[in-house]
């Protein structure tokens, strides 16, 4: 099947049978091939899971070889907010995509992203009709809380991580998505990295590894 975006696929080895996926959002300028490194390590630990990382459906406004899920060049809320709603409705084809090629269901589904993926990754998290296995999100923030509390319907379980260096989106960021969630009965966790900027280290990668292991595996095959 050929998916509405164009992706990297990290596919099971030995041809184990799929029955999981983990999506992988990159960050505003990058591709999927980017994201597709933090699957090197997490593969060899979930060995029935497709690891899918599509590239955004635009170009980048400021890096004609990267991607981007909504335009930053205008620094107007409004304009943002119906760019990612743009944005929204191009994944959710995608995911369906995806659950149709592989016969999963959303519990079977890990969101994740870096930053601008995991802006979007928390809003297709909440608004779904079903309840994602889990989202992880790297150095992101949520992106209108207005609007996210009155599309949410449902409350997938995410772990937030944050660098407590980071200058491009501030861990203050963090911990305001960390009230909305508590606000939101949603069940949350975050971890702050030390020294660390705008970036996934290796300490990140492994945090989130053992929260997605933890909750693909609390639902049956």
């Amino acid at each position: 099947m050929t998916f509405c975006l164009e992706s990297t696929l990290i596919k099971p080895e030995n041809k184990e049978k799929i029955k999981s996926a983990v999506i992988l959002l990159h960050g505003y300028g990058g591709d999927g091939k980017d994201i597709s490194i933090l699957s090197l390590n997490w593969k060899r630990y979930l060995p029935n899971t497709v690891f899918i990382c599509p590239n955004g459906h635009e170009k980048c406004s400021i890096n004609s070889s990267g991607y981007q899920w909504f335009d930053l060049t205008k620094d107007d809320p409004d304009h943002i907010l119906n760019e990612t709603k743009k944005a929204e409705n191009k994944l959710n084809i995608f995911i369906d995509q995806i659950k149709k090629e592989y016969n999963l269901e959303n519990n079977k589904i890990c969101l994740s992203g870096f930053s601008q993926g995991c802006m979007m990754s928390i809003n297709l998290g909440l608004i779904s009709d079903q309840e994602y296995a889990c989202i992880v999100g790297f150095s992101g923030k949520i992106i209108n809380q207005d609007d996210l509390k009155s599309r949410k319907k449902v409350s997938t379980p995410t772990l937030l991580i944050h660098g407590d260096s980071d200058q491009v989106v501030p861990p203050n960021f963090m911990l305001e998505a960390k009230d909305f969630f508590i606000r939101n009965n949603i069940k949350i966790e975050t971890r702050l990295i030390e020294k660390c900027d705008h970036q996934i280290p290796v300490e990140a990668s492994s945090i989130a590894l053992e929260y997605i292991k933890k909750n693909l595996m609390t639902t049956k095959y």
